[in-house]
This record gives structure tokens, C-alpha cells and sequence, in this order.
């Protein structure tokens, strides 16, 4: 793994973005891997401030998100695909036909998760894949489990996550309690995984993704069999890393 260390936030942020800016410039047909939550939002506006700025083109760009609340629709504000619009998608060039995130709504969702991973089979895999990293080591929701699970599958959500998500929602009760989730293995075979990861409460998770034992209980532990990954953290992420 290649460290990238930030002084806060906004350096993160601006970091992670133009490696994603640099991804799609070098390959404008691109195939990019998105996530969600707190972390990526400044990468996101960093991307959006090169679209106005005439610097990126996201028209030829696809792209298929890790994971989505079971039970919601995609125009819920909790959503992750409303995430990724507001975020992000209605912002730029994208054609949203090329814009993918799991169906929350599946009837059969084993089918539909099956259909997910043969559509990112079918773009040639992600050229790049953004990652954040759960407080428990997540990755996407793979939860710490006893494996690691290949393709996307529908996931129990632990509580230690439901606990972390509830700030987005008017209530815990009304934090979803399953997830679907991109599966460690179509996570892995992204040509360059991208970590961001900022704040002291993830400085544990963090230490052990990039030095603890490769196991299960720490899905991002297994990053460490990656040919290319970069992770971009703050000061106070990588405060149990030994400085480098």
C-alpha cells in the first residue's frame, strides 16, 4: 500500500480527488467504483469544481456504487442513490444511464445481486475503486464476519454501523438494519483501490487494514493482497501508523 498523508479533511479531500480527476483524464471511458458517507464528499466536490472549470469530461465515464439500503427506494433522501446525485451526478456531464447502485427495492435479491456483479464483470471491472473504511474495518458493508464474501450479497448490519449511520436519519429506528453490498472479490479486482479515511475514530481501523493480520475481522485487512492500492488519510487517521 502507498500512503498518502493529509493535514485534515479539506487536504484529504483535495488529494483523493485529483487521483480521481487523474483517472479520468488519462481514460476518459473510465469505469469508476463510488462510495458514500461523510468521507467522499469533498473528493466529490473536487471533481465537480474540474467539471465547471472545463478540466474533466464524465461523459464517457461509468460507474457502479458499493452498496445500498435494503427496503429504500432510490429517490429516499437516505438513499444512496439520491446520495450519489446530489453528491455528485447531477453536477457533472454523466450520462446516468451509466451511473449503477444496487436496487434496494429487489423482489429477488439474490438475482439482483448476481446481475450486479456480471454488470461490472461485463465494463471490465473498475479502473478505480473508492473506498471509505468502516470504525470496525468495513469495507463497503462487508462487516467483520468469519470470511471474506466474494460477490455482492445482501448483509446484516452490525450495530456498531447502524450506531455510526443513525446521525443521517431522524431516529435510529429508522436506519435500515440490512444493506446490499459489493462483495470483497469484485472489490479486489479493481485495476487501483483508493482508501480515504479521516478523523481519530477510524485511526484503529486504519492501523489495522495496513498492518494487522489479513483476516475476516477486518474486511480491510484483505486490501493487503492488492498490487495497487493508495490510501489517503489525515494526520489523526494515521495517528497509531508508525510515520513513514
Amino acid at each position: 500500500m502507498r500512503i498518502v498523508r493529509a493535514k485534515d479533511y479539506d487536504d484529504m479531500s483535495r488529494k483523493a480527488g485529483n487521483i480521481m480527476a487523474a483517472q479520468v483524464v488519462a481514460k476518459p471511458d473510465c469505469v469508476l467504483g463510488l462510495a458514500t458517507g461523510s468521507t467522499p464528499i469533498g473528493a466529490y466536490k473536487r471533481l465537480i469544481e474540474g467539471y465547471e472549470a472545463g478540466d474533466i469530461d464524465f461523459s464517457q465515464v461509468k460507474t457502479y456504487n458499493l452498496d445500498e439500503y435494503r427496503g429504500l427506494p432510490g429517490d429516499h433522501d437516505q438513499s444512496y442513490r439520491y446520495f450519489m446525485n446530489v453528491n455528485l451526478f447531477d453536477h457533472v456531464n454523466i450520462d446516468k444511464a451509466n451511473t449503477h447502485v444496487p436496487d434496494g427495492l429487489a423482489d429477488d435479491y439474490e438475482a439482483a445481486c448476481a446481475a450486479y456483479d456480471e454488470a461490472v464483470a461485463d465494463a471490465g471491472y473498475q479502473d478505480l475503486q473508492l473506498l471509505g473504511i468502516g470504525n470496525n474495518g468495513h469495507i463497503g458493508f462487508n462487516e467483520p464476519g468469519d470470511a471474506f464474501v466474494k460477490g455482492t450479497h445482501c448483509v446484516d448490519l452490525t450495530e456498531s454501523t447502524i450506531q455510526a449511520n443513525s446521525r443521517l436519519f431522524d431516529s435510529i429506528d429508522d436506519v435500515p438494519r440490512q444493506a446490499y453490498t459489493m462483495g470483497i472479490g469484485t472489490i479486489m479486482a479493481a485495476k487501483m483501490v483508493l482508501v480515504m479515511a479521516n478523523g481519530e475514530v477510524k485511526a484503529q481501523a486504519v492501523h489495522d487494514m495496513i498492518y494487522g493480520p489479513i483476516t475476516p475481522s477486518c474486511q480491510a485487512s484483505i486490501l493487503q493482497l492488492h498490487p495497487n492500492v493508495v490510501v489517503v488519510a489525515d494526520e489523526a487517521a494515521l495517528s497509531l501508523c508508525p510515520a513513514e
